[in-house]
């Protein structure tokens, strides 16, 4: 089986599909996909910062709302501009509106104060949501987080946030299951479907090529999908590329400049 996708960046670096045709899976490798993708549950414990990152889909700020006025962090970090490649969701008002304002406005109407928010609206995918947020506060402040998005998108956020943030800080995974096609995606449910297969696989492939990229936390192979997913991800080393963070030490660019790559 190979991948491939006529997709690229406007670095001409492909873009990973998001839901790329899954290989058969044994029960041990749904087992390893699922702690990878899913994370490994756990209690959620009070926190310093709720970090959100961006999307349209409303389970972000109506988890977002929930666990502040559960009084789990004292502040919410709301993440996200206007990403090119995002599928919006079909409650989304306006293409045209950046991810994290539309977000503050139903955090606004739910009662979260506003000097309780900060923003960065300047972000189009998951890299440059935590990149972009290091100018907005010190991180190095922090002694715990709590990271909110789509629960199959956990495993990513938190090996983005490994990377990108000072050592030491506690993240705590705080995720939604999105729908799609009618079913929840969850770590229960995922492998029951194709749609399910494919887009946790495509989750995977987004760990160890980023990861093999230097953009994100290295993730352990899974073994039985390495004759799979090892020539793609060698086929997106070549040529080499330089890690983000060096590329751009600070995420302060105007809007006319491009990142590398593309992690949505």
């Amino acid at each position: 089986m190979t991948l491939s996708s006529k997709a690229s960046d406007p670095e001409g670096i492909p873009l990973i599909p998001k839901a790329p045709a899954a290989p058969d899976l044994s029960p041990a490798a749904i087992r390893q996909l699922t702690e990878a993708v899913f994370l490994p549950p756990t209690l959620i414990e009070r926190a310093d910062l709720l970090f959100v990152f961006g999307g349209t889909h409303p389970g972000h700020w109506e988890t977002a709302i929930a666990a502040y006025h559960r009084g789990l962090a004292p502040l919410v970090l709301i993440t996200g501009g206007v990403s090119p490649t995002g599928v919006k969701h079909p409650q989304w008002p306006d293409e045209a509106v950046p991810e994290s304002h539309e977000m503050r406005r139903h955090l606004l109407d739910a009662g979260v104060p506003d000097h309780a928010i900060l923003l960065e609206d300047r972000s189009r995918n998951t890299l440059e949501n935590v990149l972009r947020a290091r100018d907005l506060l010190d991180f190095s402040s922090l002694s715990s987080l709590i990271f909110i998005g789509k629960s199959h998108g956990a495993g990513r956020a938190r090996a983005t946030l490994l990377r990108h943030l000072p050592r030491g800080i506690r993240l705590q995974s705080l995720g939604f299951d999105a729908v799609y096609e009618g079913m929840a995606l969850s770590r229960e449910t995922w492998a029951r479907s194709v749609g399910g297969r494919e887009r946790v696989f495509g989750e995977y492939l987004r760990l160890r090529v980023y990861g093999a990229l230097g953009d994100i936390a290295p993730t352990a192979a899974i073994d039985e999908l390495e004759p799979v997913v090892a020539p793609y991800v060698t086929s997106l080393l070549r040529p080499p590329r330089q890690p983000l963070d060096e590329v751009l030490p600070s995420a302060q660019r105007h809007d006319g400049e491009q990142y590398p790559g593309s992690h949505r």
